[in-house]
């Protein structure tokens, strides 16, 4: 029986970060992981395969649409779906034996298999038991069902099966219009799919800024998305080889009928948690499901800490790895912490989006005081000399203080941009901060200080 300082259960990024962080700080460190690889949903069946389709999609969508006038003439590029395959599985081969490289290297041990936690300090891996002094619940999300949908991982899937699709289909339905529905949605788009999101709102990324969304929405539909929002799914079955989704229009309660060639269900995730043996072990979850953890990220059970998409908070890779390495800090003795105010979200799609902070919806819910300066990719020029002029960045910032409250951005590196705006919000940076700081020119970044100027005197491009 080994025995260990920490064991941490599940090698994806909240996990594989934590027992990194862990080994850095001197604890003798082993991960449990059942996968064939290491970086859990995010590195072999989300984030990463995911951008690499979208990288290859938008690749294909500029020299269909934009490389004419560019001045790159010549007939457009076929899609060899089993190439475009191939490279995103590379990509995941890279990511995951990088991961491997570094336990190696931090002489962390991975103990293959799928573990259960009989009781506090001990750790159980197939017939073996370990000891561990702590131990740290990792182990991730999965794909929520949805009453009346027949998920088969072929016609009708989830975000595992629509990144190994047999071949792009004609027509998709995407039921669900949060973050994996639109990516994956806009992956098959670009690829000649006929897309039609089906969501339960009336809008869709639930919790993004509201003229953010609409923006979104709109730009979508140019690329040939259609919407349909308000709507409630009744079910979605697999007939003849062809999928068939019946839907309730909330405003009327009329029934629809669509036919495709897949279904995407995207409707969110839950905490996976199976086979942890946590109601024996005395763990508390929430209504939903969820670990709970004090500030510390221990669970009721001592010395047994969780982090990640198993407990409260936005289920996102970053949101993972920082309790990761908070976690471990704690463990080891440290002060570990989390700014969960500012925990960026984006969307990888073309045009980008990206947030953090609070919308103008939380600022008037909660009757704060704000100004918001807005500028418009129109006015930055080499969003124009790229092509992608569509959107804006939007930052909201006290009224009296001018201190930063909440940046949205939807337009080209959106997702990079955003992080100008965390570091100034990690700082308590005033938009005034942001506006007085020299951007290199021409940037999208200058964008940013266009908006930061405009929460004062008014933006010079506008």
């Amino acid at each position: 029986m080994a025995s260990y300082d920490v064991i941490v259960i599940g090698g994806g990024p909240g996990g594989y970060v934590c027992a990194i962080r862990c080994a850095q700080l001197g604890l003798k460190t082993a991960c449990v992981e059942g996968r064939d690889a290491l970086g859990g949903t995010c590195l072999n069946v989300g984030c990463i395969p995911s951008k690499a389709l979208l990288h290859a999609s938008h690749m294909l969508h500029e020299a269909e649409h934009n490389f004419a006038t560019l001045g790159l003439k010549g007939k457009a590029p076929s899609v060899d779906w089993k190439q475009m395959l191939a490279y995103k599985d590379d990509t995941i081969g890279q990511n995951t034996k990088g991961i491997e490289f570094l336990f190696k290297k931090n002489k962390i041990d991975w103990i293959k298999g799928w573990a259960s936690v009989p009781e506090a300090g001990k750790v159980k891996v197939g017939d073996e038991v370990h000891e561990a002094k702590n131990i740290v619940l990792a182990s991730g999300s999965e794909p929520a069902p949805l009453k009346g949908v027949e998920v088969d991982e072929k016609v009708i899937v989830t975000s595992t099966g629509a990144l190994s699709l047999s071949k792009p289909p004609k027509e998709m339905v995407v039921i669900g219009g949060g973050v994996i529905g639109l990516e994956l949605g806009s992956v098959y788009a670009r690829l000649g799919a006929k897309v039609t999101v089906v969501e339960f709102l009336d809008a869709i990324v639930p919790g993004a800024d509201a003229e953010v969304a609409r923006t979104f929405q709109r730009l979508l539909k140019k690329q040939g998305i259609e919407f349909v929002t308000g709507a409630a799914v009744q079910s979605a079955v697999v007939e003849k080889g062809k999928a068939k989704v019946v839907y309730k229009l909330k405003k009327d309660e009329s029934e629809v009928t669509l036919s495709a060639d897949a279904v995407l269900l995207a409707t969110g995730r839950r905490p996976f948690t199976e086979g942890l043996g946590l109601d024996k072990l005395g763990v508390k979850l929430t209504q939903r499901g969820q670990i709970e953890t004090d500030a510390s990220w221990q669970t009721s059970v001592k010395g047994v800490y969780a982090i990640g998409d198993v407990i409260q908070g936005p289920m996102l890779a970053h949101k993972a790895e920082d309790e990761g390495m908070a976690v471990a800090e704690v463990i080891a003795g440290q002060h570990g912490h989390v700014n969960y105010s500012v925990i960026p979200g984006v969307i990888y799609t073309a045009p980008e989006v990206a947030w953090v902070g609070q919308t103008e919806e939380q600022l008037k819910a909660e009757g704060r005081a704000y100004k918001a300066g807005k500028f418009s990719y129109m006015g930055n020029a080499r969003a124009k000399a790229v092509m992608q002029a569509d959107g804006f960045v939007k930052i909201l910032a006290d009224k009296e203080t001018d201190r930063i409250l909440g940046v949205h951005i939807i337009g080209p590196a959106a997702g990079e941009l955003i992080h100008e705006a965390c570091v100034a919000m990690e700082f308590g940076a005033a938009a005034e901060d942001l506006a007085r700081t020299c951007h290199a020119h021409p940037t999208f970044s200058e964008a940013v200080r266009e908006a930061a100027l405009a929460c004062g005197d008014g933006p010079i491009h506008s």
